[in-house]
């Protein structure tokens, strides 16, 4: 956890970022990949030897990709060109068979999602093995209960808010179920791309952010997960996430921007000398294409 020293409030309040980063893939799905396999495991659905299959926008993918090479796991990964390219070449490199479907010039969008949905779908009806559905597996939240454990402990209970962007919801939900199970009074926030601002009622649009705005309201998402949702563009994302590199020499992706954005937006309402939380998602070197 770590204190922004220059992009700070004015009105005295300190962000802290949990650096996610520093997970072996350099991502927080890292968290969720061990967990949905251990689960898996532990009940039959994923014998010795078994196939896995998922569709991502690429960190899922790279996380499962070692989870799987570490345990003997075969897995075919469904992602698609309007994600970084360094993602598709990590997750061929840890030994994934990555299917790659065409997006609408580079862009995220709801018709995107659902192909690779379906692709998955029939991978798994093809070929069998376990299919993770990061977008529906309720196994992931345990991980993130165990990371809103760490967030507890590591600002000593003081923290008056805390924000998230909006992929799964899974990470948002699992923090925000555990942080109020200590202080409900803590005010959590949800970040979706303006373009496409679904969970505010507005319609499916297309972005890009990588890994999130999946253009429909996510299974996993439940309205009182948030108290409020805040919209940020790809622009006001790229734009403060290269302001994170420049001016704090934390190298993250949009959905880090984005984040740290409306941290401060929030910082600034809440009373003076407040603490918020918010999360670098991972490295800035899964994204040096785009």
């Amino acid at each position: 956890m770590l204190p922004l020293r220059r992009l700070e409030p004015r009105n005295g309040s300190r962000i802290l970022l949990k650096l996610e980063d520093r997970n072996p893939t350099g991502s927080i799905k890292d968290r969720m990949a061990l967990a949905m396999i251990e689960a898996a495991e532990a009940d039959g659905r994923l014998r010795p030897g078994g196939r896995v299959v998922e569709y991502t926008g690429g960190s899922t993918g790279v996380s499962l990709a070692l989870v799987c090479a570490v345990k003997g796991y075969h897995l075919d990964i469904v992602s698609s060109d309007a994600f970084a390219a360094e993602k598709l070449a990590h997750m061929r490199a840890l030994g994934a068979e990555v299917h790659v479907i065409a997006s609408d010039g580079g862009r995220m969008t709801e018709k995107l999602t659902r192909d690779m949905v379906e692709a998955a779908r029939t991978i798994t009806a093809n070929n069998g093995g376990f299919w993770t559905d990061q977008l529906n597996n309720t196994d992931q939240l345990r991980a993130y209960h165990t990371m809103a454990d760490e967030i507890w402990a590591q600002t000593d209970g003081e923290l008056a808010a805390f924000v998230q962007i909006v992929g799964t919801a899974a990470s948002l939900r699992g923090n925000a179920e555990r942080l109020r199970k200590y202080d409900d009074s803590i005010t959590v926030v949800a970040i979706e791309p303006a373009e496409s601002a679904v969970l505010s009622g507005r319609p499916t649009g297309a972005h890009k952010i990588d890994g999130v705005g999946a253009g429909f309201v996510v299974p996993l998402w439940h309205e009182e997960v948030a108290d409020t949702i805040e919209l940020v563009s790809t622009e006001e994302a790229t734009a403060m996430a290269a302001r994170l590199a420049q001016q704090e020499g934390l190298f993250a992706g949009t959905s880090t921007g984005a984040n740290v954005l409306v941290a401060l937006r929030i910082a600034e309402r809440l009373p003076p000398n407040s603490t918020v939380v918010t999360v670098m998602c991972d490295t800035g070197m899964k994204y040096l294409s785009k």
